[in-house]
């Protein structure tokens, strides 16, 4: 049965279709990031080996790393930039540069406070990412991929080199497994900076190949591919190959990685930074592919448009997890911590983002945005959003929300 849509992509629609596949981008986000909530990212090997679970987490965490890890943040940062070229198709790059500024300030004030309690928030390196589009929006759809991937790799350059004087990487997690098990408050909140500040340190090619990703996104948003997916459709099929060889690649890499296969060489290298950069890429576009396909398709669609609302509350769902994760797994909260290993990662998960998936949807038809973006809509325009949804003319405030 042939997958491709069979007419051009109403506006409405495709707008769903956005949303929806950044709520399928934040699921993966989620089910990463539980998995350092739950401490189990910290575990040395024996440590790993203690929980009752380890008999199901000795293939769910490879699974994870396998499916999940870094390719769904990837996708996430993608998205940031198609949403740019959206906004600026929008309100229009000289009137919007000053808004937009204020938007991205807005964003890293979020970010930093948002990093006081959870040391892997990514929205500050998007706020500081995000400055790289709005010179460069107006250059053509291929010169911005070509250059996206280009400053994608160009931290994963051998001549790069990182802090040898930061502390051993056992140490870190040592103390910070320590220190998020802790039952006080300030005992975590220190603890979560010093990790942070390590963390950040260690993995800078992380934040420096968000600029890269985002201009794909720019890439993509300024293209017809997204508007009209039915016309180009070769594209998709193009980007969709993507997947199985990304995930072959992937495969090879985890099996080795967990000592299933023969050593693919030095995990820390450059050169394996640059390969599993690769790699994550072609996962994530494979991914976005697949889910443009099955998009299009009535019965998938019927499934698949329940994520939009997600989608749309993405910053509010974003910083839900970390109120859900600390509450859960931390030990100024219930303190379950890694004792259940990857197991209880999937039950988090399945039951977390169920209910964002039925509150999304519950909030939206109360409200025209999601807590967290009103807010951030209120402090960029310098007063209170009107919040309520109107009775009457419902599409503007619809398109409105996704601003």
């Amino acid at each position: 049965m042939d997958i491709i849509p069979t007419g051009p992509v109403p506006g409405s629609q495709r707008l769903e279709l956005l949303d929806a596949l950044r709520g399928f981008a934040l699921a993966g986000v989620l089910v990463a990031n539980l998995e350092a909530f739950s401490l189990y990212y910290f575990l040395s090997p024996a440590g790993a080996a203690a929980p009752p679970t380890f008999a199901a987490d000795r293939w769910l965490a490879p699974a994870i790393d396998l499916l999940v890890s870094a390719k769904f943040i990837t996708l996430f940062s993608i998205m940031f930039g198609i949403g740019f070229a959206l906004l600026m198709q929008r309100i229009g790059q000289s009137g919007g540069r000053r808004w937009y500024l204020r938007r991205l300030a807005v964003l890293f004030l979020i970010g930093l406070l948002h990093s006081a309690f959870w040391w892997g928030d990514i929205l500050r390196s998007y706020a500081v990412a995000g400055l790289l589009l709005l010179p460069l929006a107006r250059m053509r759809p291929r010169n911005l991929a070509i250059l996206g991937v280009a400053l994608m790799y160009l931290p994963h350059l051998p001549w790069w080199q990182g802090d040898s004087s930061l502390a051993p990487r056992a140490h870190a997690y040592a103390a910070a497994l320590v220190a998020f098990s802790s039952e006080h408050a300030a005992t975590m909140l220190r603890g979560n900076h010093a990790f942070d500040l390590w963390w950040w340190q260690s993995h800078w090619r992380v934040p420096a190949s968000l600029p890269g990703l985002m201009l794909i996104g720019l890439a993509l948003g300024n293209s017809q591919v997204l508007r009209d997916p039915d016309r180009h459709a070769g594209f998709w099929k193009w980007l969709l190959a993507c997947l199985p060889v990304g995930l072959v690649l992937a495969l090879l890499v985890t099996l080795s990685d967990y000592g299933r296969l023969g050593r693919f060489g030095d995990a820390t290298a450059p050169w394996r930074h640059a390969l599993d950069q690769g790699i994550v890429l072609l996962v994530a576009l494979g991914y976005a592919a697949l889910f443009v396909f099955l998009f299009s398709r009535a019965r998938w669609h019927r499934w698949l448009r329940h994520l939009a609302p997600v989608g749309r509350m993405a910053l509010s769902n974003y910083l839900g997890h970390t109120v859900v994760g600390i509450a859960v797994f931390y030990g100024i909260g219930l303190g379950i911590g890694p004792r259940y290993g990857t197991v209880a990662v999937v039950c988090t998960f399945v039951v977390l983002f169920g209910a964002q998936i039925a509150f999304s949807r519950w909030w939206l038809d109360r409200f025209r945005f999601g807590p967290a973006e009103w807010a951030w809509r209120s402090l960029t325009y310098g007063q209170r959003q009107p919040m309520r949804r109107q009775p009457v003319g419902g599409a503007d405030s619809t398109l409105a929300a996704r601003s």
